[in-house]
């Protein structure tokens, strides 16, 4: 076992790390730009070193910074959470070569899923459903306009090294594919320093399930079943909950099967997460893995009672898993809101600023992941995240029920914050039935969207 963390992140998650390094007994390094200096992380770690300005390229992505910050510490791993540098191959390798271990997959493992093209290529070879399209990098309007009348419209244009919506375009006919062609690998080229793009299907009211995997540095790796992450905002997600509503069992083993074959077949280690996209006929394709901790990994952890950042930091450690396949139990129903500071009814609009008065909620089956407390200032900078809501109930309507309790009790003031439009999500009939796709923000409660 390590004997001292660095978290090369901040917020909930970093707190998170810290207090499962604390369960573990490992001593921890709280990293922060000047922006965090009177964070929680800070004062919850055992140490805590600035490593730069506010702006994110200065702090937590500034990497000669972190490693620096590391070698003064004396750490043997590094955390990277989610976000900034979670899923950054050349850091993985920079870890390794200064004899700290990255608590994740290889970079070999985050490099080759990071490329969505060999990404799929890869699991296609694995026997793995796809979804319909090019199978390398399009160059060229004639190459797109060639597979969107082969699998025909709608398509999409995604970004290879892309993620979080960014270099994504959602196409009806030729005339916007070429646009969308251009636009793309411009916005590609400035968010990953990657311009490749690639065209496939636009699978209409889809739902979005992803299936949690586990795996040792020994060869074992597991499945923790399904989380349905449907309702999202332009590719952002809003709401989770385990198990899915539209998952029955036998799709569920199906699922995880295919979800532990791609992560054999990438040589993968540690936790990650297998999405895929569901149909309305009952058909499923591999979209991408996600090589990293999720934000929403908390409804997996209430409903199969394991602790996934301990396990993530074992097996990082060498300990082989302690457990098998036929140990996995799903018992009950969790979901999960995310609480951002945004204004929902001003278009999401950032909401940053000082909270005065902070009430988290508690009782049966309700946890609060967040870094904020009463006093907090709201930095600019990052993402808009401030807590996660989660809660657990033996049934799915009773986990709504804890949930709407849950809400009504949370108070985050005068900053807006995303929990009116979660009440309305929770007391909405059609969301009760599960009745959900990708596009239900728009279609059913007409979610008002600002460019």
């Amino acid at each position: 076992m390590f004997s001292k963390i660095l978290i090369a992140n901040r917020g909930e998650i970093a707190v998170r790390v810290i207090r499962a390094c604390k369960e573990l007994g490992v001593r921890t390094v709280a990293v922060y730009s000047e922006a965090d200096r009177q964070s929680l992380p800070v004062r919850l770690a055992d140490e805590a070193i600035c490593i730069g300005a506010p702006k994110a390229e200065q702090s937590y992505l500034n990497i000669p910074a972190i490693i620096s910050a590391a070698e003064i510490a004396d750490v043997d791993g590094i955390h990277p959470g989610y976000g900034f540098l979670s899923q950054n191959a050349h850091f993985a390798e920079i870890c390794e070569s200064c004899n700290i271990t990255f608590i994740g997959p290889t970079a070999q493992a985050i490099r080759l899923m990071g490329d969505k093209i060999a990404a799929k290529e890869l699991v296609r070879k694995a026997g793995i459903p796809i979804v319909p399209g090019s199978m390398s990098a399009v160059r060229n309007k004639e190459d797109a306009l060639k597979i969107a009348r082969r699998i025909n419209y709608p398509v999409i244009v995604k970004a290879a090294a892309g993620g979080g919506g960014r270099g994504m375009r959602v196409c009806h006919n030729d005339v916007r594919l070429v646009s969308a062609l251009m636009t793309c690998q411009a916005e590609a080229e400035a968010s990953f320093g990657n311009s490749e793009v690639f065209v496939e299907k636009y699978l209409q009211r889809p739902k979005h399930i992803e299936i949690q995997v586990l795996a040792d540095k020994h060869g074992h790796i597991l499945h923790l079943g399904e989380r349905d992450c449907t309702i999202q905002r332009r590719h952002q997600k809003l709401v989770e909950e385990s198990p899915s509503p539209a998952v029955d069992p036998k799709m569920r083993r199906k699922m995880g099967e295919l979800a532990v074959r791609a992560a054999k077949a990438a040589g993968y280690t540690s936790v990650g997460t297998v999405e895929f996209l569901l149909d309305q006929d009952g058909n499923f394709f591999f979209i991408e893995m996600n090589t990293r901790i999720q934000v929403e990994h908390p409804v997996t952890e209430m409903v199969t009672g394991i602790d996934l950042i301990k396990e993530q930091i074992r097996v990082a450690a060498g300990e082989p898993l302690d457990l098998k396949q036929d140990d996995i139990r799903v018992n009950g129903w969790a979901m999960e809101c995310r609480i951002n500071a945004e204004d929902p009814s001003n278009g999401f609009a950032p909401s940053p600023g000082r909270i005065t008065e902070y009430y988290q909620p508690g009782g049966p089956g309700v946890r609060v992941d967040t870094h904020v407390t009463a006093g907090y200032d709201v930095p600019p900078y990052y993402d808009s995240l401030l807590a996660k809501l989660i809660v657990h109930g033996p049934t799915r309507q009773e986990a709504i029920r804890v949930m709407q309790r849950a809400l009504e009790e949370y108070v985050i003031e005068p900053i807006h914050t995303t929990i009116p439009l979660h009440k309305q999500i929770f007391s909405d009939p059609t969301f009760w039935r599960g009745q959900i796709a990708t596009d239900y923000l728009d279609r059913q409660l007409q979610v008002t969207e600002t460019e």
